[in-house]
């Protein structure tokens, strides 16, 4: 028996979270440790994505979101986020027919802002290759900004303000959350971040309120299905209390 199939084998299907979210860090000092770029780091890590979504599908998984590209990581030097965009959009064009193949449904969420016409579309089209699947739905935060969806919400939602529809006595949570770019998906049980540091970094920021959080030293190119099913394994020995007792 192999040390996944081992740690496999002590998951609880009935205490497995219904939906995971990833912060994959650490790419560029894995690179720099190996003398090489950080795209080499990036390039590196799309092998632990499909470490994990592979792991995700064998264990009966619902929903994995992994935080791709942030609103924040526009800063950085040009090349490094060219090479980003093409290296996700190659990424979803060489995985797609793969994943649609093991019944997994493809999103993306997050902001169009600055991204072309051209690239939203070639998006689009490859995941709509996916959408009548009916297992794991594996959703790639693209541009997104916790708070910049906050703000995109509010003003999704100021045409229903402005007519009335939403006021003061009628609007709640539910309702909010219907204009969020997750407003099909179940908030998050668990939240994984790699590479050491310890914050959100705006990632599901109105949805991670009660999300169980899980830190590891493991740098994002290292962190393979054993890792994954480790960090589940401490998850289900938590008792989640939600404000009660």
């Amino acid at each position: 028996m192999t040390r996944f199939e081992k740690l496999k084998s002590q998951i609880d299907p009935k205490k497995l979270p219904n939906h995971i979210a990833v912060i994959m860090d650490g790419n560029g000092r894995w690179a720099k440790k190996k003398g090489a770029g950080r795209l080499y780091g990036h390039k590196n890590g799309v092998e632990s994505v499909r470490a994990i979504v592979e792991a995700s599908v064998e264990i009966g998984l619902k929903y994995l979101t992994i935080y791709a590209f942030s609103t924040e990581n526009w800063s950085r030097p040009e090349d490094e986020v060219k090479g980003l965009l093409k290296l996700i959009l190659d990424s979803l064009v060489n995985e797609i027919d793969q994943m649609s193949k093991n019944n997994i449904v493809v999103r993306f969420i997050g902001s169009n802002d600055n991204l072309s016409l051209e690239y939203q579309k070639k998006i689009q089209d490859e995941c709509k290759k996916s959408w009548n699947n009916t297992g794991l739905n594996f959703n790639i935060a693209m541009n997104y900004g916790g708070r910049l969806e906050l703000i995109d919400a509010i003003k999704e939602m100021m045409p229903e303000i402005i007519s009335g529809d939403i006021n003061k006595d009628n609007l709640d949570e539910k309702i909010f959350e219907k204009y969020l770019y997750t407003s099909d998906i179940p908030d998050p049980d668990f939240m994984v971040r790699t590479s050491g540091e310890k914050r959100l970094s705006n990632f599901l920021i109105w949805q991670s309120a009660y999300t169980e959080l899980y830190f590891t030293d493991i740098l994002w190119p290292d962190f393979k299905k054993e890792a994954f099913l480790e960090a589940i394994l401490d998850f289900q020995n938590r008792n989640r209390r939600f404000g009660g007792v």
